[in-house]
């Protein structure tokens, strides 16, 4: 299937991995993909950014069925990550040591250290830059971040391209290559691509997406690094993106919890049935069965996280304090918190979600719902009506 012609004289030719489940304990199902882009123009042969390096072999395959790669005349990273640059020195060793290698400032910080014991023919490009490869012009834009500090995107002027790096994308491989051979599904990927890797830079994605608004930059593809392209309507990709970033929610509440002899499993059925009585979105979400990525996406809408763990030694249960450690690393704001949990002598873990929410920034609704060993039936009617009571502050909360 690749490369893939994107327009004329310009090619995909990243590659698809199909087997990979995890990227940096994100769960990626749906494998992903190393897209990268070559352009053919008169006077310059231009690639920018390579694959992870298990997948050299067949990207320079890729790239020979387009053009001798001994004809690219320059590199652009956008973004120094290995599943970018990986194949970075082995490209340069087949095409050409002296190749140069165009990238931010802080790119070349960042290449520098990766590959310490490689001379990489570095130069620093600064934003707004215009580089002519004949019939085309390449620019610059800094996006520092976004979501590394060397990250930048290439705009190809004349076709109104923006090769995005890591903004934009999808952790999803496919026999699908652009957004309008998909359907809504794709908005899915993308979204949870922003809740586990863009998440913690919201408020620098809002100011990216003003500057590219002021720069009045005609988009008529957006090329990111990772998933499918976006052709019919790239707009569609930014206004979602601004919406993620203001992280806007709605009345939704999820239910994350984890039980020992299943009765804070009890309790979480009868906070659920309670909340979905007055009319919000609910969604329960054992930990044993929800990969903490997809908890993450969940959570980027939902306008209140309630917290489910009996009391182990003393302190949480182990599941939940892996969901909270990633969950704080990304940062979501604006959410309310509850917590509730079954205990057998101490029952101390209600009281440390709430540290947990409060380290958060969480607005708590209270100091939580705990019960002693096996919910009785006027326990579970505590528990129902806990439920309401955080349904109607989540439908308080505007």
């Amino acid at each position: 299937m690749r490369p893939l012609k994107i327009a004329e004289g310009i090619y995909d030719v990243g590659v698809k991995d199909w087997n990979i489940r995890d990227f940096h304990g994100y769960s990626t199902y749906m494998g992903t993909t190393y897209n990268s882009f070559l352009i053919v123009d008169d006077d310059k042969v231009v690639l920018i950014d390579t694959v992870k390096e298990p997948f050299t072999h067949q990207f320079m395959e890729n790239i020979r069925k387009v053009i001798d790669p001994k004809k690219i005349d320059l590199i652009i990273s956008n973004h120094a990550e290995m599943d970018h640059s990986g194949a970075l020195p082995r490209v340069l060793h087949l095409i050409g040591e002296e190749t140069p290698v165009y990238c931010s400032k802080m790119g070349e910080k960042a290449l520098s250290a990766h590959f310490n014991d490689k001379k990489i023919n570095l130069h620093v490009v600064k934003p707004g830059t215009e580089m002519k490869l004949g019939k085309r012009t390449l620019s610059f834009i800094e996006t520092r971040m976004l979501h590394w500090p060397d990250s930048m995107f290439t705009y190809l002027k004349e076709d109104g391209i923006l090769f995005s790096s890591d903004a934009f994308g999808q952790h999803y491989a496919s026999h699908e290559n652009f957004d309008d051979e998909m359907g809504e599904g794709l908005f899915e990927h993308a979204k949870k691509y922003f809740a586990n890797i863009l998440l913690p830079f919201a408020p620098r994605v809002e100011k990216l997406l003003e500057s590219i608004e002021s720069m009045g930059l005609p988009l008529n593809m957006i090329c990111p690094d990772h998933g499918i392209l976006w052709r019919k309507n790239p707009e569609m990709i930014l206004e979602r993106y601004a919406s993620w970033a203001r992280q806007e929610t709605k009345e939704k509440v999820i239910i994350v919890y984890d039980t020992m002899w299943n009765s804070t499993e009890k309790m979480a059925r009868k906070i659920v049935d309670g909340a979905r009585s007055t009319g919000v979105e609910v969604i329960p979400m054992s930990v044993r069965n929800w990969h903490r990525s997809d908890i993450m996406t969940e959570l980027m809408d939902a306008r209140a996280l309630v917290l489910g763990s009996p009391t182990l030694n003393n302190g949480i249960f182990p599941t939940l304090c892996d969901v909270l450690a990633y969950m704080k690393g990304l940062k979501p704001q604006g959410k309310l918190g509850a917590a509730f949990g079954s205990y057998g002598w101490s029952g101390e873990a209600v009281k440390l979600l709430n540290k947990e929410f409060d380290t958060m920034g969480f607005e708590r609704i209270d100091d939580g719902l705990r019960t002693l060993y096996v919910p009785d039936s006027e326990a579970l009617q505590a528990c129902y009506d806990y439920g309401v009571r955080i349904g109607e502050a989540v439908k308080a909360k505007s």
